[in-house]
Protein backbone atom coordinates (compact mmCIF):
# COMPACT_ATOMS: atom_id res chain seq x y z
CA UNK A 1 0.00 0.00 0.00
CA UNK A 2 1.39 3.41 -0.96
CA UNK A 3 1.61 5.70 1.55
CA UNK A 4 -0.52 9.04 1.44
CA UNK A 5 0.66 10.73 4.68
CA UNK A 6 3.93 11.22 1.78
CA UNK A 7 2.17 13.28 -0.70
CA UNK A 8 2.49 16.74 -1.50
CA UNK A 9 -0.06 18.60 -0.38
CA UNK A 10 -1.30 21.41 -2.75
CA UNK A 11 1.07 24.54 -3.53
CA UNK A 12 0.83 28.09 -3.41
CA UNK A 13 -0.65 28.19 -7.15
CA UNK A 14 -2.97 25.30 -6.89
CA UNK A 15 -4.33 27.80 -3.54
CA UNK A 16 -4.99 30.49 -5.35
CA UNK A 17 -6.85 28.51 -8.00
CA UNK A 18 -9.42 27.34 -5.59
CA UNK A 19 -9.71 30.96 -4.11
CA UNK A 20 -10.75 32.38 -7.20
CA UNK A 21 -12.62 29.30 -8.58
CA UNK A 22 -15.26 29.23 -4.75
CA UNK A 23 -13.93 26.48 -4.74
CA UNK A 24 -14.46 26.67 -0.69
CA UNK A 25 -16.93 29.88 -0.44
CA UNK A 26 -16.40 30.46 3.14
CA UNK A 27 -12.69 31.29 2.70
CA UNK A 28 -13.29 33.10 -0.64
CA UNK A 29 -15.76 35.11 0.47
CA UNK A 30 -13.66 36.12 3.62
CA UNK A 31 -11.16 37.12 1.46
CA UNK A 32 -12.71 39.01 -1.46
CA UNK A 33 -14.95 41.00 0.84
CA UNK A 34 -11.72 42.17 3.37
CA UNK A 35 -9.91 42.62 0.73
CA UNK A 36 -12.78 44.84 -1.39
CA UNK A 37 -13.96 46.51 1.91
CA UNK A 38 -10.17 47.88 2.55
CA UNK A 39 -10.19 49.22 -1.09
CA UNK A 40 -13.68 51.19 -0.86
CA UNK A 41 -11.65 52.39 2.68
CA UNK A 42 -8.89 53.77 0.66
CA UNK A 43 -11.11 55.25 -1.60
CA UNK A 44 -12.57 57.49 1.43
CA UNK A 45 -9.50 57.97 3.97
CA UNK A 46 -5.46 57.85 3.26
CA UNK A 47 -3.69 54.65 3.74
CA UNK A 48 -2.03 55.43 7.02
CA UNK A 49 -5.88 55.58 8.28
CA UNK A 50 -6.44 52.61 7.36
CA UNK A 51 -4.00 50.79 8.57
CA UNK A 52 -4.70 52.10 11.87
CA UNK A 53 -7.97 52.03 12.18
CA UNK A 54 -7.29 48.54 10.79
CA UNK A 55 -4.71 47.96 13.32
CA UNK A 56 -6.62 49.10 16.48
CA UNK A 57 -9.55 47.10 14.92
CA UNK A 58 -7.68 43.86 15.94
CA UNK A 59 -6.02 45.03 19.18
CA UNK A 60 -9.38 45.79 20.29
CA UNK A 61 -10.40 42.36 19.77
CA UNK A 62 -7.23 40.86 20.84
CA UNK A 63 -6.49 42.79 23.96
CA UNK A 64 -10.51 42.46 24.94
CA UNK A 65 -10.03 38.78 24.58
CA UNK A 66 -7.07 38.97 26.82
CA UNK A 67 -8.63 40.95 29.44
CA UNK A 68 -12.01 38.20 29.45
CA UNK A 69 -9.87 34.66 29.53
CA UNK A 70 -7.75 36.69 32.16
CA UNK A 71 -10.92 37.65 34.46
CA UNK A 72 -12.37 34.06 33.83
CA UNK A 73 -9.06 32.65 34.51
CA UNK A 74 -9.07 34.26 38.06
CA UNK A 75 -12.68 33.63 39.00
CA UNK A 76 -12.59 29.95 38.00
CA UNK A 77 -8.99 30.02 39.82
CA UNK A 78 -7.65 27.70 36.50
CA UNK A 79 -4.05 28.17 35.41
CA UNK A 80 -4.56 27.92 31.41
CA UNK A 81 -1.85 30.49 31.14
CA UNK A 82 -1.68 33.26 28.25
CA UNK A 83 -4.75 32.61 25.63
CA UNK A 84 -2.58 33.45 22.19
CA UNK A 85 0.44 31.49 23.72
CA UNK A 86 0.12 28.80 20.89
CA UNK A 87 0.37 31.66 18.16
CA UNK A 88 3.11 33.65 20.48
CA UNK A 89 5.28 30.06 20.53
CA UNK A 90 5.06 29.53 16.61
CA UNK A 91 8.02 31.01 14.70
CA UNK A 92 6.89 33.56 12.37
CA UNK A 93 10.49 34.52 11.69
CA UNK A 94 11.18 34.19 7.52
CA UNK A 95 14.31 31.69 6.22
CA UNK A 96 17.21 32.90 4.85
CA UNK A 97 16.23 30.14 2.15
CA UNK A 98 12.94 31.49 1.73
CA UNK A 99 14.05 35.58 1.65
CA UNK A 100 16.84 33.88 -1.12
CA UNK A 101 14.27 32.11 -3.13
CA UNK A 102 11.95 35.10 -2.94
CA UNK A 103 14.61 37.58 -3.50
CA UNK A 104 15.89 35.59 -6.42
CA UNK A 105 12.64 35.41 -7.80
CA UNK A 106 11.94 38.73 -7.82
CA UNK A 107 15.20 39.89 -9.34
CA UNK A 108 14.53 37.61 -12.31
CA UNK A 109 10.92 39.20 -12.65
CA UNK A 110 12.29 42.58 -12.54
CA UNK A 111 14.98 42.19 -14.84
CA UNK A 112 12.61 40.40 -17.69
CA UNK A 113 10.33 43.31 -16.93
CA UNK A 114 13.71 45.87 -18.00
CA UNK A 115 14.77 43.43 -20.79
CA UNK A 116 11.74 43.67 -22.08
CA UNK A 117 11.02 47.16 -21.74
CA UNK A 118 14.50 48.26 -23.90
CA UNK A 119 13.25 46.07 -26.58
CA UNK A 120 10.01 47.96 -26.94
CA UNK A 121 11.40 51.42 -26.24
CA UNK A 122 14.60 50.79 -28.33
CA UNK A 123 11.92 49.40 -31.58
CA UNK A 124 13.82 46.33 -31.71
CA UNK A 125 10.43 44.70 -33.35
CA UNK A 126 8.51 47.78 -35.28
CA UNK A 127 5.25 45.34 -34.40
CA UNK A 128 5.63 44.29 -30.72
CA UNK A 129 6.50 48.96 -30.00
CA UNK A 130 3.69 50.02 -32.46
CA UNK A 131 1.24 47.44 -30.19
CA UNK A 132 3.08 48.89 -27.00
CA UNK A 133 2.07 52.48 -28.11
CA UNK A 134 -1.58 51.57 -28.72
CA UNK A 135 -1.67 49.77 -25.21
CA UNK A 136 -0.36 53.16 -23.78
CA UNK A 137 -2.82 55.28 -25.52
CA UNK A 138 -5.52 52.92 -24.40
CA UNK A 139 -4.09 53.05 -20.89
CA UNK A 140 -4.61 57.26 -21.12
CA UNK A 141 -7.99 57.16 -21.95
CA UNK A 142 -8.34 54.82 -19.22
CA UNK A 143 -6.42 56.76 -16.41
CA UNK A 144 -8.60 59.44 -17.76
CA UNK A 145 -12.07 57.48 -16.68
CA UNK A 146 -10.74 55.95 -13.26
CA UNK A 147 -7.87 56.66 -10.60
CA UNK A 148 -6.04 54.05 -9.85
CA UNK A 149 -8.01 52.68 -6.86
CA UNK A 150 -11.14 52.33 -8.74
CA UNK A 151 -8.96 50.25 -11.30
CA UNK A 152 -7.96 47.61 -8.68
CA UNK A 153 -11.32 47.49 -7.27
CA UNK A 154 -12.38 46.58 -11.15
CA UNK A 155 -9.42 44.00 -10.96
CA UNK A 156 -9.88 42.41 -7.74
CA UNK A 157 -14.14 42.14 -9.19
CA UNK A 158 -13.07 40.73 -12.34
CA UNK A 159 -10.52 38.16 -10.83
CA UNK A 160 -13.34 36.97 -8.47
CA UNK A 161 -15.95 37.01 -11.40
CA UNK A 162 -13.91 35.64 -14.33
CA UNK A 163 -12.97 33.02 -13.72
CA UNK A 164 -16.14 31.67 -12.23
CA UNK A 165 -18.25 32.72 -15.44
CA UNK A 166 -15.40 31.26 -17.64
CA UNK A 167 -15.64 27.70 -15.67
CA UNK A 168 -19.46 28.01 -16.06
CA UNK A 169 -19.78 29.56 -20.04
CA UNK A 170 -16.03 28.50 -21.27
CA UNK A 171 -17.11 26.52 -24.64
CA UNK A 172 -18.88 29.47 -25.64
CA UNK A 173 -16.50 32.32 -24.22
CA UNK A 174 -13.23 30.08 -25.97
CA UNK A 175 -15.38 29.92 -29.38
CA UNK A 176 -16.03 33.99 -29.50
CA UNK A 177 -12.57 34.53 -28.50
CA UNK A 178 -10.81 32.40 -31.10
CA UNK A 179 -12.93 34.47 -34.02
CA UNK A 180 -11.66 38.01 -32.04
CA UNK A 181 -8.01 36.27 -32.09
CA UNK A 182 -8.56 34.94 -35.83
CA UNK A 183 -9.77 38.70 -37.00
CA UNK A 184 -6.72 40.41 -35.18
CA UNK A 185 -4.42 38.09 -36.81
CA UNK A 186 -5.81 38.73 -39.99
CA UNK A 187 -5.72 42.84 -39.89
CA UNK A 188 -2.20 42.59 -38.40
CA UNK A 189 -1.29 40.25 -40.99
CA UNK A 190 -2.87 42.70 -43.85
CA UNK A 191 -1.20 45.85 -42.19
CA UNK A 192 2.41 44.12 -42.24
CA UNK A 193 1.67 43.12 -45.95
CA UNK A 194 0.95 46.83 -47.15
CA UNK A 195 3.48 48.33 -44.60
CA UNK A 196 7.08 48.45 -45.78
CA UNK A 197 9.34 47.25 -42.83
CA UNK A 198 6.58 46.11 -40.38
CA UNK A 199 7.20 42.24 -41.36
CA UNK A 200 8.93 40.44 -38.81
CA UNK A 201 12.04 39.26 -39.54
CA UNK A 202 12.21 35.93 -40.49
CA UNK A 203 13.77 33.05 -37.52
Amino acid sequence: MENTDSQPGPNWKEKVVDLLYWRDVKTTGAVFGANLLLLFSLTMCSIISVLSYVALALLSVTITFRIYKGILQAIQKSDEGHPFKLYLDKDVALSDEAVQKYSDLALGRMNSGLIELRRLFLVEDLVDSLKFAVFMWILTYIGALFNGLTLLILGLVSAFGCPLVYEKHQTQIDHYLALVNNQIKDIVAKVQAKVPGLKKKAE
